[in-house]
């Protein structure tokens, strides 16, 4: 089997899972929208934006790490394994110790608008503060089933994930109202508590899902034993930190837009102008669910590669495809946009569809530089990772203070692209000159400028209209099978 091909069918695995757990987890946008007013969507996406930080920080770059170092030469993997779920297990106590007895004053600091008492958001952080707890416990077991080359459990135990949240949110949001409303056995005792529109349910139904998946991942957490590598827990410090930053840039870049719209508009429309944005946003959905599964498949497999002689030419090649793949989901999802709008199925929402565009095509920005970050992650050299993500996360939070005041969430779609396309650039030049990959940039270049220039012609100039945006989309993959076909055959029928 080729290299290439082999890559496809990890990739594929992951991918299979993750299209299906997002597809389950996509049934809760509409759910969301349909029960709740933006104002109050506002808040669930403030919430899940400062817990994104968080997990980031729990997690400590040490996914990344694990696959670095179960792959060097003369690595003990049992003690990579080891070191790397203490190393979170500390900081998620840690983590505990330091919000658990403060939960009022944090509830003080992150409130937005003038709806909510704060005593709710002094609920809503603790049942946060177990979610974020757990889900750290799970980080490295999940790493583990991926580097023992256990797709299918993987994929098995995230949807169950999603399944419990799924139907709890729907007991809870539809099931438990209808039972009241028909007076059938158990009404009474289900009106002495239930709140309707109450959004804390669904954070509880989040940390129910949590509790289950760490039981799922109990023959994981069995394997581990109370045994720490002093040197190697060093090393893997000075080589994660790096990874954290970066990690953090990018939880910056995906959720500190929302944080900075509920705290710099003015309180009586910031709720609702939260709401908006994080809904439209949802759109995106389409290609982040491709680019999630690129990166489950494709970071165990680059390391694993990286003593190979062909090893950079295989990274060139996966790129190549990937800009591609990026390339058609961004104009697909513009040319249907009048279709997929109904994903986010209340009407008052689609005043931000204006937002797409720019945040689909940092999302393509996005899935490069990920590509692209492979050089400092297999030449050890973290540390410019850190510097390209600084420089994305100084973008993000100076051009959203500045511009959010005037121009609201159009200006957080616009800055977002600029952070990723930034990192982009950054991160080419950069791996150029340390560690050389034989990109075929121009190639790369033509199609990216390509699928813009349809983009806009799609949603700007031919208004959203379904069929001219999808007759350029099959213009586009006429193209791709006209320049790309052989090469596409010539991978998929080697054995």
């Amino acid at each position: 089997m080729s290299t290439a091909k082999k890559f496809a069918g990890q990739t594929a695995l992951y991918g299979l899972s993750t299209i299906v757990q997002r597809l389950l987890s996509s049934l809760l946008t509409p759910l969301y929208t349909s029960a709740y007013k933006p104002s109050v969507y506002g808040i669930f996406s403030t919430m899940f934006s400062y817990a994104s930080i968080l997990n980031a920080i729990l997690a400590f770059g040490m996914e990344t790490t694990f696959f670095r170092y179960l792959n060097k030469a003369g690595g003990n993997k049992k003690q990579v394994y080891n070191n790397g779920f203490w190393v979170v297990f500390m900081l998620s106590v840690l983590f505990l110790l330091f919000t658990l007895p403060f939960t009022n004053n944090i509830a003080g600091l992150i409130k937005i608008g003038k709806n909510t008492p704060q005593h709710e958001f002094q609920l809503y952080i603790r049942y946060f503060i177990g979610i974020l707890v757990i889900d750290a416990w799970c980080v490295i077991p999940f790493a583990k089933l991926r580097a023992d080359g256990r797709p299918v459990q993987y994929g098995v135990i995230k949807l169950i994930n999603i399944f419990v949240m799924v139907v709890l949110n729907l007991i809870f949001i539809f099931g438990i109202p209808f039972w009241i409303a028909h007076n059938l056995p158990g009404a009474v005792w289900f009106k002495q508590w239930y709140v309707h529109g109450y959004i804390a349910y669904v954070f509880l139904s989040n940390l129910v899902a949590s509790f289950i998946t760490l039981l799922f991942l109990l023959p994981q957490l069995f394997e581990l034993r109370f045994t720490f590598d002093r040197p190697m827990f060093k090393d893997m410090l000075i080589y994660s930190w790096p990874i954290l930053i970066a990690n953090l840039s990018y939880i910056i870049n995906e959720n500190l837009d929302k944080l900075l719209l509920g705290k710099l508009l003015p309180a009586n429309i910031s709720e609702h102008e939260v709401g908006v944005y994080s809904a439209c946003a949802k759109i995106s959905i389409f290609l982040s669910i491709f680019i999630q599964a690129f990166r489950l498949g494709a970071e165990p497999f680059f390391f694993s590669h990286a003593k190979n002689k062909n090893a950079k030419q295989t990274y060139a090649r996966i790129m190549d495809y990937f800009v591609i793949t990026v390339c058609l989901i961004f104009l697909g999802v513009i040319a249907n946009i009048q279709v997929l709008k109904y994903y986010v199925n209340d009407k008052s929402y689609w005043v931000g569809l204006d937002v797409v565009p720019p945040l689909l095509f940092g999302y393509v920005s996005l899935g490069i530089y990920m590509n692209l970050s492979v050089w400092y992650k297999l030449s050890d050299q973290t540390k410019y990772g850190l510097y390209i993500s600084g420089v994305g996360a100084i973008l993000t939070i100076v051009l959203n203070v500045l511009f959010i005041p005037k121009y609201s969430y159009m200006a957080s779609a616009w800055i977002s692209l600029i952070a990723y396309a930034t990192m982009m650039v950054l991160s080419y030049i950069w791996g150029q000159k340390n560690y050389p990959i034989p990109y075929n940039l121009k190639k790369n270049l033509a199609y990216i400028i390509i699928s813009i220039v349809l983009v806009y012609l799609s949603f700007s100039v031919f208004k959203r209209n379904i069929f001219l945006g999808n007759l350029l989309l099959l213009l586009f993959a006429a193209g791709v099978i006209y320049f790309e076909g052989k090469d596409l055959k010539a991978i998929f029928s080697k054995r």
